[in-house]
C-alpha cells in the first residue's frame, strides 16, 4: 500500500488533470475509483487515461502488460454512492467554488466519516470549500500540477481547521508516488500560482502599455532570464481563461495591483481567444513550428569603443573579442567608433564618462549607456547629444547566447536605436527593444518576482527550500528565486526594486524588509 492509511482512493473528475491524478494513482498501485457527471465525460476520461498511458508505451516507458495493470486498478462510474469504501477522495473539477462545493457536499453525504477529501484547487482557497462540509478537520489542499504523470510538485495545503495528520497521511502519499510534497498553508494561489500568476499579469500589462513587443518580452524572459518560454507562451498554454480565473481568486483575497488581471488579457477571455485550445490567444496557432529564430545581421563588425573598467567592461570586452570586433578604450582612439558603450559602476561616473566620449566621437557613432539609475533620459542628457544614445542592458553577458536590451528614449532619433539594435546583432547578441524604463524588460518582470518570494519568505508562509521546489518543479523554471536572489546579488535587487517603486509608486514594487535587512548586513537569504 502507499501512503499510511490509504489504499482506495477517488477522484472526483476526469478532465485533463484529473484523469492525470488518477493515473498516477494507479501507477502506485492503488485502487482507484474515478467518478464523472456522465456517461459521455466517463468516457472522455476513459480516453484521456488510455492516451497517457498508451504514449507511455510508444516511448518505452511502459510495456503494455504495465499499461493493462495501471487501467485495470481504476474503476469508472457516474455514481457518487461507489466512492463509499475509499479511504481518500480527490476532487479535479472545474474552478468554481459554488461547483466544488456542491461537490463536498455530496462527498459528506456518501464517504466515510473517517474518510479525507482533498481539493485539487490550484487558486481557491481550501478554507472556503472546507467550510462548507460537515468535516472540516479532514479537508485538504493537494495540488498536482499539470501533466500530473510528469511533474514533481505536489503543493500540501493544510487549513486551520485540517488535523494535522491528515495533512501529514496526505504528504506521506504523495511521497510514496515519487512526488515532491511542499507542506504549506492556505493562501490563495498558494506558493507557485501566486508568484507565477503576479509575473505573468505584469507581462501583460508591460504589453498593453506599449513598453515592448510581444515577442521581444518573451525572447528576454528566455533568453535573458533563462526561463523555459515566454510568458505570452505561457499563458497561451495554460489558457487564458483559466489565468485569469486565477488571478481573479488571488486578487479576491490579496487586493495587490499586480493581481488585478490586465484589461488586454480580461478582453482576450472576452472575445473567446483562449490561446492554444482555441488557436488563438496572444499568439495564433495554425499548426506552424513556430517562428524560426532571427539571424545575426550581415555586415562588416562595428569598431566598439569602451569607456569604464570593472566586471562589466571586461565582459563586453570579451563579447566583442569573441565576435571578432576590434576594441578601443582610451579617448583618444574613441573617433573612429561605431558604437561607444559606457561601463561605469555607477551612474554618476558614467555620466562623466559618456560625456567626455560624447566629445571625442565622429557624429552618428551611437552612445550605449548601461549605468542608468532608474531611466536612460537623465544620462542621455548629460551627453549633450541625447538623440545619439540608448540604454543597453546585458542581463547575463557571461551567457552562451547573452541577451542586449536596447531602449530608446523619447529623445533618441529613430534612425539611431534601429543602428544600436543592428550593431549588436552583429556582436553576436540576441536583441530585444523597449521603451526607456526602468529595469528594461528582463529585470522590471524578473525582480518583482523575486520581491514576491522574498515578502513569502518574510511572512513565514514558506521556508526558502519550499519556494524555489514550487517553482523549479512546479513551474520548470531552472533556478527557484531565492537562490536567484542570493545569485544575482540582493544590493541589486533592493536598487531595481527602488528605481521601480520611484518610477510607478507601485508598494508592491518597494523591496520587502527581508531583502533591505539582509542586504544591508551583506549576508545571503539562506
Amino acid at each position: 500500500m502507499t501512503g499510511r492509511s490509504f489504499s482506495r482512493v477517488g477522484v472526483v473528475g476526469l478532465g485533463t488533470m484529473g484523469a492525470g491524478i488518477a493515473e498516477v494513482l494507479a501507477r502506485g498501485g492503488l485502487a482507484v475509483v474515478g467518478v464523472e457527471v456522465d456517461r459521455d465525460a466517463l468516457e472522455r476520461g476513459r480516453g484521456h487515461l488510455e492516451s497517457s498511458t498508451g504514449r507511455a508505451v510508444k516511448r518505452g516507458r511502459l510495456t503494455a502488460e504495465a499499461q493493462q495493470e495501471i487501467l485495470g486498478r481504476v474503476t469508472l462510474s457516474t455514481d457518487f454512492a461507489d466512492l463509499g469504501d475509499c479511504d481518500l477522495v480527490i476532487e479535479a473539477v472545474p474552478e468554481r467554488l459554488d461547483l466544488k462545493r456542491k461537490v463536498f457536499a455530496e462527498l459528506d453525504r456518501v464517504c466515510r466519516d473517517d474518510a479525507v477529501l482533498a481539493t485539487n484547487t490550484s487558486s481557491l482557497p481550501v478554507t472556503d470549500i472546507a467550510a462548507g462540509t460537515g468535516r472540516p478537520a479532514k479537508v485538504v489542499g493537494v495540488h498536482f500540477f499539470n501533466p500530473a504523470p510528469v511533474m514533481k510538485l505536489v503543493e500540501v495545503i493544510a487549513t486551520v481547521l485540517t488535523e494535522p495528520d491528515a495533512v501529514t497521511r496526505v504528504a506521506e502519499l504523495v511521497k510514496g508516488l515519487g512526488k515532491t510534497p511542499v507542506t504549506i498553508g492556505d493562501r490563495a494561489g498558494f506558493v507557485a500560482n501566486r508568484l507565477l500568476f503576479g509575473y505573468l499579469n505584469q507581462a501583460a500589462a508591460m504589453l498593453e502599455s506599449g513598453h515592448a513587443t510581444r515577442d521581444d518580452i518573451d525572447t528576454a524572459m528566455k533568453t535573458g532570464a533563462g526561463l523555459p518560454m515566454g510568458p505570452f507562451t505561457l499563458m497561451d498554454l495554460i489558457g487564458l481563461d483559466t489565468c485569469l480565473q486565477v488571478l481573479e481568486a488571488i486578487y479576491a483575497e490579496s487586493r495587490d495591483r499586480r493581481h488585478a488581471a490586465s484589461p488586454l488579457l480580461r478582453e482576450l477571455v472576452t472575445a473567446g481567444l483562449l490561446g492554444r485550445k482555441t488557436g488563438r490567444g496572444f499568439y495564433t496557432y495554425d499548426g506552424a513550428a513556430g517562428q524560426p529564430a532571427p539571424e545575426a545581421p550581415d555586415g562588416p563588425r562595428p569598431v566598439v569603443g569602451i569607456v569604464g573598467v570593472g566586471p562589466l567592461a571586461d565582459a563586453i570586452a570579451a563579447l566583442c573579442d569573441r565576435a571578432g570586433t576590434q576594441v578601443r578604450d582610451s579617448a583618444a582612439a574613441l573617433a573612429g567608433c561605431d558604437l561607444v558603450i559606457e561601463a561605469a559602476e555607477d551612474a554618476e561616473a558614467g555620466r562623466a564618462l559618456l560625456s567626455a566620449a560624447a566629445q571625442a566621437v565622429k557624429p552618428g557613432t551611437v552612445l550605449a549607456v548601461t549605468s542608468v539609475d532608474g531611466s536612460v533620459i537623465r544620462q542621455a542628457m548629460a551627453t549633450g547629444r541625447p538623440a545619439d544614445v540608448v540604454g543597453l542592458h546585458l542581463p547575463d553577458p557571461a551567457a552562451a547566447a547573452p541577451l542586449a536590451e536596447i531602449a530608446a528614449t523619447v529623445a533618441t532619433a529613430p534612425d539611431v536605436a534601429d543602428r544600436a539594435a543592428d550593431l549588436a546583432g552583429r556582436l553576436g547578441l540576441t536583441v530585444v527593444r523597449c521603451r526607456d524604463r526602468a529595469g528594461f524588460i528582463v529585470d522590471a518582470l524578473r525582480f518583482p518576482y523575486l520581491n514576491d518570494a522574498a515578502a513569502m519568505l518574510g511572512a513565514g508562509y514558506a521556508d526558502a527550500d519550499s519556494i524555489d521546489a514550487a517553482m523549479t518543479l512546479g513551474c520548470g523554471y531552472p533556478t527557484g528565486p531565492i537562490a536567484d536572489l542570493d545569485r544575482l546579488g540582493l544590493d541589486r535587487a533592493v536598487t531595481v526594486l527602488q528605481a521601480l517603486h520611484a518610477e510607478t509608486r507601485d508598494p508592491a514594487l518597494a523591496p520587502t524588509p527581508l531583502l533591505v535587512e539582509h542586504a544591508t548586513a551583506g549576508s545571503p537569504l539562506r
